[in-house]
């Protein structure tokens, strides 16, 4: 009897064959050239009318360019820090720029609180109401700016809306736009009023956000509805209220707008920005010295951002 070894055969071990990979590789270069070819319509605008003016205004920071070398822009000289020292020796800068600071410190927490306190309104209204609302409280942000101040300006005429309505009760308005000591607190009031649809949203959005069984175990635990909103809401809301505060102070310390169409700076240079004074020396062929000055703005708002992200950070 003859006995019988069976081998066990091993299978011979898989190759990957040269032309799968080839054919991976190949659509992985057709998927990333798709994309690009997506992307490139951003790119070229972005590449033309953002990042070539960003790095052309930056040196001409530094040059003494003007409106007639605008045929010979290469023609001009190095001035180095110059122009910065001039825009900050500018009396009408220095002005702009107490101008500026005073409506982003007195707009800024009053655009926040009213559009906080809004948030929590709507947040405890049922769906429809607070979408009702949310569509009337956000209409004068994608409303055009132009438009919205032409009807405030005409609502601060000494015989418009606003006046006549101080009549009423026996009180005699001033004239909001024409005198210094009204004109900015008439243009941060307008602005505010604009700025709280947008910021309002986000806090909206950021209050459905907390998770409802935090709240209810706050309630178990006997928590009061202040305690539960200055202990609960709060804290978990920081993240928010941190993107709120920089958006609003970008957009508030970019003031230009309200007193370019209401008030032209006036009077008296009261309400003049320092953006407003960036277009004035561009306008006036000052290309230098207006881009000098665009820059010293950025500083300035790059210095808030820092200051709130530390400031936030700590109570995150």
């Amino acid at each position: 009897m003859t006995s019988t070894t069976t081998q066990r055969r091993t299978p011979p071990a898989t190759s990957r064959r040269p032309g799968k990979s080839v054919s991976l590789a190949a659509r992985r270069r057709r998927t990333a050239l798709i994309a690009w070819l997506f992307a490139a319509p951003f790119v070229l605008s972005f590449g033309v009318f953002g990042l070539v003016p960003l790095v052309s205004s930056f040196g001409m920071a530094f040059t003494d360019l003007r409106v007639n070398d605008i045929r010979t822009p290469f023609a001009v000289d190095f001035v180095g820090l110059s122009n910065f020292a001039e825009v900050l020796s500018d009396t009408t800068f220095l002005r702009a720029l107490r101008n500026t600071l005073g409506f982003v410190v007195v707009g800024v927490p009053l655009s926040l609180f009213s559009a906080l306190v809004l948030a929590v309104m709507l947040n405890a209204l049922g769906r429809r109401a607070a979408t009702f609302f949310r569509v009337g409280y956000y209409t004068p942000v994608v409303t055009t700016i132009v438009a919205v101040a032409v009807v405030w300006r005409i609502m601060y005429q000494p015989n418009g809306l606003i006046n006549s309505l101080l009549a009423e009760i026996g009180i005699d308005g001033p004239n909001w736009l024409g005198d210094t000591r009204t004109a900015l607190p008439a243009l941060t009031l307008m602005a505010v009023w604009r700025s709280i649809g947008s910021s309002m949203v986000i806090f909206l959005a950021g209050l459905q956000a907390i998770p409802a069984e935090v709240k209810e175990a706050a309630m178990v635990d006997g928590a009061s509805t202040v305690q539960r909103f200055f202990r609960i809401t709060i804290p978990m809301m920081m993240p928010t209220i941190l993107l709120n505060a920089i958006l609003t102070t970008t957009g508030f310390m970019q003031f230009f707008d309200e007193p370019f169409v209401m008030t032209n700076g006036g009077p008296l240079q009261s309400t003049t920005s320092i953006a407003l004074y960036v277009f004035n020396q561009f306008q006036w062929g000052n290309y230098s010295v207006g881009a000098a000055g665009a820059y010293v703005l950025f500083a300035i708002i790059s210095i808030f951002a820092i200051i709130q992200f530390r400031f936030f950070r700590q109570r995150t």
